[in-house]
């Protein structure tokens, strides 16, 4: 790594300042042109385009070059390198033009190939959108979001799609429903008479990664993080996070050495990786960047990944990015901070210094509180999956149940535009709060104080979603966030646009959806009962949160807003449920081999040591029998498994399996308190959570 990050800051990315400075004005003029109106590249500027990024690749000692994209392969625990697809191609062609038999070779970058790729779409998770006989699928350069290089590849992120146009992957629908934001977000602004000289709109995410970090060894060492990303076995150390002792505390060495290695690689290509600490739980560790658009900003969230396992290789550790890779001690998220704004400066999301900002803020929340209030049930899909339901509704996340917090002091404002109050009463100013001792000063505290029980709380400039689980690819979630905020953006314009005023618009939005707002503790056993009477959805499981997600509700929005056709958002559903099936088939398997060829071996060994010392052995024989026992109704339970439909077969693991699961591993865990330590067949929590850090 550069001995100084910060001076090696976006050298290896071509992004917008490096095309300025390489290529002519005119070319440069016209790409922007063709972004904000989805045209082609003109074929001439296409090649001056990648003969300049080729020359610049090239000093940056790129041999190779890669389309980069986001195959439909779901999050399911995975480790870096899971979430993306490439494959290299040589900087270089032939001369077809020469007059010789055998063509010489030549180092370049052709044009055709710079913007467009071929492979094979049947060996992608595609929900039946593609057959093995009819395969074809392209790559297509996302113009909007800029190459880099690393490792000696010119990557190029790209949308992925098949031969009739169908998106196959995570990026296409991210991108469709930034147009919807960019098409009904200026139809709002002309409805309201605020920010009509924009011309474009964004949305914007910054995400904060958590993960744990362990030795590779121990990795290597445990069948279930290798197959499954989480520990399927294995009780509490007598230490664990009870003392609230790892929250920020100082960084151990050997990942403070991983952290600066990695932030030293994004930020050469141009992810400005800006935070970096120890979370709550021992081994628990989180990295975030500054705010980019959205789209940006998921490419270098899955590059991320990827670069986290490849350094922590280079020093002997392991990355995990599942949800919820060690029982008993918090999981992992992916917080998405997410907003909208203009290409004027424009945030929907701010309460603004002037009176035209504070009548968007107050406009953009109800727009907001219609989108997650009439289509809850999809923003909750979007965080649905085998992994994140170990986590979601436990006392580390927010809960299954979607609901909005904008502040304590803005719902009180809500009550009042609802009984007819003006758009203007909210007071916006940031708080002045004494600290009661000379040495520091006072300080100025949010708007609205932050609540992180809330699924989707408001944090000063954006609102936060919370419950995106740690190995997802942050596309789907923002996709849909940008959706909603689309839909209450298009509902509240033709309110103004049949004629009710924007006052009396904005207050018929919250009066018919206020009861998704909610600022109380999300964590308390009354919220599911309140959320209940409030018509809310408490769809606490993966299965539960798929069956809703191709309704004809939520089908339609996504056609209308061209997000999506109807068979795109059912192969969709289809990919949600395969994925969920593999990822517990995966866990089951792995659990009766670890008990037969691990688990059962050593029990046999420690009760064998204990003959003709019935005292001393204790409970040893009940309880290692009791884990037979359950292995057996393991086996049994699995092999019942239903195959006539995904939905049944899901719900069945779900309900029936999942259970046994955790019955098994509850006799396991009762065996390893015990056993005589040197005969337990698998690294402990407490080596893997801690050994690492000295």
């Amino acid at each position: 790594m550069a001995s100084d990050a910060l001076t090696t800051m976006g050298t290896c990315m071509f992004d917008d300042a490096v095309m300025a400075a390489k290529l002519p004005a005119a070319v440069v003029q016209r790409f922007n042109e063709c972004l904000v109106s989805g045209a082609p590249t003109p074929e001439d500027d296409m090649k001056i385009i990648a003969d300049t990024m080729f020359s610049w690749a090239r000093e940056r000692g790129a041999i190779d070059f890669a389309h980069y994209f986001f195959p439909l392969r779901g999050g399911g625990g995975a480790v870096g390198g899971m979430l993306a697809a490439f494959k290299k191609d040589t900087l270089m062609d032939l001369e077809f033009g020469s007059k010789y038999t055998t063509k010489p070779m030549k180092a370049c970058l052709p044009a055709e190939r710079l913007f467009q790729g071929e492979t094979d779409g049947s060996s992608f998770p595609n929900g039946g959108l593609r057959v093995t006989h009819s395969a074809a699928a392209f790559t297509t350069w996302d113009r909007s979001s800029p190459p880099w290089v690393m490792d000696k590849c010119l990557y190029i992120p790209c949308a992925f799609v098949t031969h009739f146009g169908k998106c196959i992957d995570e990026k296409t629908p991210l991108l469709r429903s930034m147009d919807a934001v960019t098409l009904h977000g200026l139809r709002l602004l002309k409805n309201i008479g605020i920010g009509t000289d924009a011309k474009c709109m964004f949305s914007y995410l910054g995400w904060e990664q958590e993960f744990f970090v362990l030795s590779a060894a121990h990795y290597k060492a445990r069948p279930d993080l290798v197959n499954t990303g989480r520990t399927l076995f294995g009780k509490l150390p007598t230490r664990h996070q009870q003392g609230d002792l790892n929250y920020f505390q100082a960084i151990p060495g050997s990942v403070q050495e991983l952290l600066d290695n990695v932030q030293a690689e994004m930020l050469k290509i141009g992810c400005p990786m800006a935070v970096k600490h120890n979370e709550v739980a021992p081994g628990q560790h989180e990295m975030s960047p500054v705010f980019r658009t959205a789209n940006v900003s998921c490419d270098s969230n899955v590059c991320f990944m990827e670069v986290m396992n490849r350094e922590a290789a280079k020093l002997g550790l392991q990355v995990l990015f599942h949800e919820k890779p060690f029982a008993g001690i918090n999981g992992s998220g992916k917080h998405a901070n997410w907003s909208i704004g203009t290409d004027t400066g424009m945030n929907f999301f701010y309460p603004g210094k002037n009176e035209a900002g504070a009548k968007l803020y107050v406009t953009a929340i109800a727009c907001l509180s219609y989108g997650l209030a009439q289509y809850n049930e999809m923003v909750r899909c979007t965080v649905a999956s085998a992994g994140n339901d170990h986590r979601l509704g436990a006392q580390e996340a927010p809960p299954a149940i979607i609901s909005l917090y904008p502040g304590q002091g803005f719902e009180a404002f809500v009550e009042s535009i609802c009984s007819g109050g003006d758009l203007l009463g909210y007071k916006a100013e940031k708080k002045k709060q004494e600290t009661g001792c000379s040495a520091a000063m006072h300080i100025e505290a949010n708007v609205e104080d932050r609540n992180r029980t809330a699924p989707f709380p408001f944090c000063g400039n954006r609102f936060e979603f919370r419950a995106v689980g740690s190995s997802q690819n942050c596309c789907l979630p923002l996709m849909v966030c940008n959706a909603i905020m689309s839909a209450g953006m298009a509902h509240l314009s033709s309110l103004i646009e049949g004629g009710m005023s924007h006052r009396d618009a904005v207050a018929k939005i919250y009066t018919e959806n206020k009861h998704v707002i909610f600022t109380g503790n999300g964590y308390s056993a009354e919220w599911p009962v309140e959320a209940s009477k409030r018509g809310l959805p408490n769809l606490n499981t993966t299965p539960k949160a798929i069956a809703t997600w191709a309704s004809e509700k939520n089908t339609k929005l996504l056609e209308t807003l061209k997000i999506y056709t109807k068979e795109e958002t059912e192969a969709r559903q289809e990919v949600m449920y395969e994925n969920y099936i593999s990822c517990m088939c995966c866990e089951v398997e792995t659990m009766i081999q670890m008990v037969e060829t691990g688990y059962l071996p050593a029990c046999a060994k420690d009760l064998e040591k204990f003959k003709g010392f019935d005292k001393l052995a204790g409970s040893r024989k009940t309880i290692y029998d009791s884990i037979v026992d359950e292995l057996e109704k393991l086996k049994s339970v699995i092999a019942a498994k239903p195959h006539s439909s995904l939905a049944e077969e899901a719900t069945y693991l779900c309900d029936t399996v999942k259970p046994q699961m955790v019955a098994l591993r509850a006799k396991v865990d009762k065996a390893e308190s015990v056993m005589e330590s040197s005969l337990y067949p698998y690294p402990t929590y407490e080596a893997m959570i801690y050994s690492h850090h000295f």
